[in-house]
């Protein structure tokens, strides 16, 4: 799949929880918030001293961007975490300092069950 069909893919099913997500889905979305949170970091870091406000606009363009963002990435969490055969609950994990983040990493890394599983039929 390529970069921008795993986006579309990813925002056309926004608050699907259900089913299963490969690899390529999750990374690719992953990659590209990363990156557009990066470029208005970087945007607001270089913005001109007399800008008006500058701090509030910068939390509050980097929080709505981030609301935005934050469902679909749950939710393609949670396929994610479906098509190794675990639970979506399991992205609370990032709730516990370090390990959790380390353990959620490991987990969607891991490659994805070739045949059905409780979560459904592998993704095409």
């Amino acid at each position: 799949m390529t970069f921008g069909q795993s986006i579309s893919t990813c925002f056309s099913n926004f608050a699907n929880f259900q089913g299963r997500a490969r690899r390529s889905k999750f990374w690719w979305l992953f990659l590209f918030s990363s990156v557009i949170l990066f470029v208005i970091q970087v945007l607001l870091a270089f913005a001109p001293d007399g800008f008006p406000d500058s701090t509030a606009f910068a939390v509050t363009a980097s929080s709505i961007i981030g609301i935005v963002l934050l469902i679909p990435f749950y939710a393609v969490d949670a396929r994610r975490l479906h098509d190794t055969g675990k639970s979506g609950w399991l992205q609370l994990l990032v709730l516990i300092p370090c390990a959790g983040a380390i353990i959620l990493y490991v987990l969607w890394a891991q490659g994805g069950s070739e045949v059905d599983n409780q979560y459904g039929a592998p993704p095409a």
